[in-house]
């Protein structure tokens, strides 16, 4: 039988590609390609989830840096004439003061005050730190969180006088223990957040109820010992 120039077309290859064959192998690779994006997509989204960890432990750890670092100088009285000390004490604000320079004397200067407020009227607050009776300059974003406990010589918690305020007691501190609570700046949609979150002294009633939100938080706590006030 002669061949025309298109029975090649009509005939059948024994070395091409049946449809079920061409089926089976597009349904393979549909397979193949869905598990490449499942696991893209799942390292993606724990790559953004240690991000925002990265980011809350570093707020954290920079705000209680400070926040040590200047409390441990409340009191410092060189002269014995300035009358340094704790200012102001609530559970989430503490103004305290310190004869930096040694004159005998506090300056507006000297004078350092902590508290939670919103720098950017944007509903979420943060720890601002004054000098004097300056503005407020945020020193960590998103603290859910300010707590302070404060602690006389022999190791008990001062209750505060009814108003807010240890004004009674300002002059029995001796310690004081802090803890904060930061979150994520955005949420997560697959996340939901039902922990409670506890200070240092008190399992029973939380400084933070469960937010039942979809913000991760992380908490950081420590007792500073304020050296200058037992002198």
């Amino acid at each position: 039988m002669m061949k025309g120039p298109f029975s090649s077309f009509l005939s059948p290859d024994p070395a091409g590609f049946t449809l079920v064959e061409l089926m089976s192998a597009m349904t393979i690779s549909v397979v193949v390609m869905s598990a490449v994006f499942s696991a893209y997509f799942a390292q993606q989204k724990s790559y953004r989830v240690q991000v925002q960890m990265a980011e809350l432990q570093q707020n954290l750890r920079a705000a209680m840096y400070f926040l040590e670092r200047d409390i441990r100088s409340a009191g410092c009285d060189p002269t014995g004439r300035a009358g340094a000390g704790i200012v102001k004490a609530r559970a989430s604000l503490l103004r305290f003061s310190a004869d930096f320079d040694g004159d005998g004397t506090i300056q507006s200067r000297e004078e350092v005050t902590y508290s939670l407020y919103d720098s950017g009227g944007d509903g979420d607050t943060d720890i601002g730190r004054a000098v004097g009776d300056g503005n407020r300059q945020p020193l960590a974003l998103n603290i859910d969180s300010l707590d302070f406990r404060y602690i006389d010589e022999d190791g008990r918690i001062l209750d505060d006088d009814g108003a807010g305020d240890v004004t009674k007691n300002l002059s029995r501190i001796r310690s004081i223990q802090i803890t904060i609570v930061a979150r994520a700046s955005a949420a997560d949609p697959e996340y939901l957040n039902t922990t409670a979150y506890y200070n240092l002294i008190d399992s029973v009633k939380p400084i933070l109820p469960a937010p039942n939100d979809g913000f991760r938080r992380r908490s950081l706590a420590t007792e500073i010992l304020c050296r200058n006030l037992s002198l």
